[in-house]
């Protein structure tokens, strides 16, 4: 999927820039300049103790999924591999780029008055706000570091997760929206003019669907278990306005497994994001639908996150010199999410192979089906 590199019309006073292979490229304002290959090569992750103190018992979202990835990229050794890019908290003023004031300052008060329960998903404890600033500010540092030249792509392993936060809402574990923070941010900040999300977490990102839904700027591409929690996330669902058709959802039915993901990246995800032609790439990143996984029921084994990272990563080369984040979302059985995030991190390094210490599912669901969703996805968003 190799191939030019996308963006070349937005080059001002650039002529024969376009020659220059993705990995001296960076932007700055909006203009492609020149990066150091040594610093650009490097691939970056987000993380503090501060993520810890997201304090929520027993509840299947808690630090132990932070704690087994950590461990696991340091006893792999591969944490020695990467450059830590340290997060900030996110101020007011950036989270207010996608939440209303109001909610801000009542998620503040929870803590301040000791946490407790938001929903029936989604509870607080007394440091849960001061973590949910550096959760987005976190994902925002990974953008900076990627548009900045830093590190050539990086993925924030943060919490509280983020993808089902709207404006005024907690939801479904998440406090703020730390993707859609962060692309908003981004857009700003480098006067970017189309950023695309891929959501491959098994439940759909509402928040982040509601929050780019009439905006042109921002493709979201959402992969997810359906009909499931939250209940959106159907076909229908293309855009509003002048934004029409810059929201894709690929709403799959349970049991699917690496071949269908890999069909419907394939034959939708490609295309879609080559005629988006975007300037940077954001992956809300769950494994929550590998076959281990308590939540749902899907069958994606670490093999095939490795092989969705693949394409995501060629994609971002072929598109957007390599301008690539992901940050963290679901995933609850922790073996296979410290696998699954040390394999992307494997494929952001360049690893041709991909270790799989799960291996495939013991269940067998039969071969599922998608050729009917994918010909009236594509026929909806009149794809090749």
């Amino acid at each position: 999927m190799g191939g030019r590199v996308g963006i070349e019309r937005n080059v001002r006073n650039g002529e024969g820039m376009e020659a220059m292979p993705p990995c001296l490229l960076t932007i700055v304002s909006g203009i492609i300049t020149p990066a150091s290959q040594g610093a650009i090569m490097a691939v970056g992750y987000v993380y503090d103790p501060i993520y810890l103190k997201h304090d929520t018992g027993e509840h299947v979202e808690n630090a132990a999924r932070l704690q087994a990835i950590i461990s696991h990229l340091e006893q792999t050794g591969l944490k020695s591999q990467l450059t830590l890019v340290k997060p900030r908290p996110a101020s007011v003023e950036e989270l207010a780029l996608v939440h209303q004031k109001q909610y801000i300052s009542h998620i503040q008060e929870v803590a301040q008055k000791g946490g407790g329960w938001l929903d029936a998903d989604t509870v607080m404890s007394p440091d849960s706000y001061e973590a949910a600033l550096y959760a987005a500010g976190g994902v925002i540092r990974a953008a900076e570091a990627v548009m900045g030249g830093e590190v050539a792509s990086a993925f924030a392993l943060v919490r509280p997760p983020g993808h089902h936060a709207t404006s005024r809402q907690a939801k479904g574990f998440c406090l703020f929206n730390n993707i859609a923070i962060a692309a908003r941010h981004a857009l700003a900040q480098y006067e970017l003019e189309r950023i695309l999300i891929i959501d491959f977490d098994v439940h759909h990102g509402n928040g982040t669907q509601e929050t780019f839904y009439d905006n042109p700027q921002v493709m979201y591409i959402s992969t997810h278990q359906y009909p499931f929690y939250p209940g959106t996330g159907s076909v229908e669902e293309t855009g509003g306005g002048a934004a029409e058709g810059t929201n894709i959802n690929i709403p799959l039915p349970a049991g699917c497994g690496d071949d269908e993901y890999l069909k419907v990246f394939e034959q939708i995800i490609v295309p879609a994001a080559r005629r988006f032609q975007p300037q940077l790439i954001l992956v809300s990143a769950g494994s929550d639908n590998h076959w281990a996984d308590p939540l749902a029921l899907m069958q994606v084994s670490v093999t095939g996150f490795g092989q969705m990272a693949r394409i995501i990563k060629e994609l971002a080369d072929e598109l957007c010199g390599g301008r690539l984040v992901f940050t963290l979302e679901g995933g609850y059985n922790l073996d296979a999410l410290a696998a699954s995030v040390k394999a992307t991190f494997d494929v952001l390094l360049g690893d041709t192979s991909i270790d799989d210490p799960l291996g495939g599912s013991p269940r067998s669901f039969g071969a599922t089906d998608i050729d009917r969703l994918i010909a009236v996805v594509k026929e909806i968003h009149k794809l090749p």
